[in-house]
């Protein structure tokens, strides 16, 4: 294949970049633009990952965010309600988390107990726990074995797992004062 000079990476080849437009102006505002398009295409091709490894495992056409919900219902072998589910994924739509939950009833990979507002639980079934274990080893086949593969990767996880936890924290408060100071 023909090397096309106006596809060459280098920078310095064929000038600096332009990273600037709208929401990017300055060099923070660049950095954070770009992060922030990072962010996105990770969390879809994390979600990607999570139904394609989920499938591979089980019949359930089950969203990334459902698949979390179920290894979150496992976590710690504790049935979980609601607000804990909510809460552990950052979530506040609550009629959603309701609909994946019916969803993996339907599927027999998670059971409700109890009653009430307050009095609900849900936690893994036979069928779910067998599913979660299946899904943890075709996860550590295929992610794991090939993260194991890039050197220093453990510190940089951990490096990024701290930087995206502050980074929470940040969006959280200036939600809050979004929130504040709406236009009426």
């Amino acid at each position: 294949m023909a090397h096309n000079p106006d596809e060459n990476p280098d920078p310095k080849a064929r000038g600096a970049l332009d990273y600037r437009w709208h929401l990017a102006q300055s060099d923070v505002e660049v950095s954070t633009t770009e992060l922030e398009f990072a962010l996105m295409r990770t969390y879809e091709g994390f979600g990607r990952w999570q139904s394609e490894c989920l499938a591979g495992v089980v019949d359930v056409a089950a969203s990334g965010p459902e698949n979390a919900l179920l290894h979150i219902i496992r976590m710690n072998e504790r049935p979980k309600t609601i607000k804990d589910l909510a809460r552990l994924t950052n979530r506040d739509d609550v009629p959603n988390i309701q609909y994946s939950l019916r969803k993996l009833i339907g599927a027999g990979l998670v059971h409700r107990e109890g009653s009430g507002r307050s009095g609900v639980t849900y936690e893994v079934t036979e069928k779910g726990r067998q599913v979660t274990e299946d899904y943890g080893d075709l996860r550590r086949r295929l992610l794991i074995a090939a993260a194991a593969n890039v050197p220093g990767l453990p510190e940089r996880l951990r490096d990024a797992t701290q930087t995206l936890n502050l980074l929470s924290g940040i969006y959280e408060e200036v939600s809050r004062v979004a929130a504040t100071h709406r236009r009426r």
